[in-house]
């Protein structure tokens, strides 16, 4: 196992069970959540260098670390012990690194300030423009 998500408020945990899990509300998924407002493919977990990162697959509710809202398509490392937020449903992230493999310094997510020189269109995901 290499790791569980604790649903915030209570429920039973649960288990990652491999290196790379896609999360939805589709039976196909690795960890299906059937809540209405989880999308179909709704983010994808893996573990580079010891340590969980979750992308957003542009879903329609959005992922949240920490609080903080993620860009859809980027990765954003979940340390131990932080909070993971699919839509509204809260999670724990509970995972040793070294036990993964982590060695050093963690590796870095692709979530910077991507804010700079981006219209707020383009910051929510929803610039249509073509691109030439």
């Amino acid at each position: 196992m290499f790791g569980e998500l604790m649903p915030l408020g209570g429920g039973d945990p649960i288990p990652l069970l491999k290196d790379k899990l896609r999360v939805g509300r589709r039976e196909g998924c690795d960890i299906v959540l059937r809540f209405p407002n989880i999308s179909s493919h709704h983010a994808l977990m893996e573990i580079e260098e010891g340590y969980w990162f979750v992308k957003d697959l542009n879903s329609s509710n959005g992922i949240k670390v920490n609080g903080k809202r993620i860009t859809p398509g980027l990765r954003k490392r979940v340390d131990p012990g932080d909070t993971l937020y699919l839509a509204k449903h809260g999670y724990e992230l509970k995972y040793e690194p070294h036990k993964l493999g982590a060695v050093g310094t963690p590796p870095q997510d692709e979530q910077g300030d991507v804010s700079l020189g981006q219209s707020l269109l383009q910051r929510a995901g929803l610039d249509k423009r073509r691109k030439t």
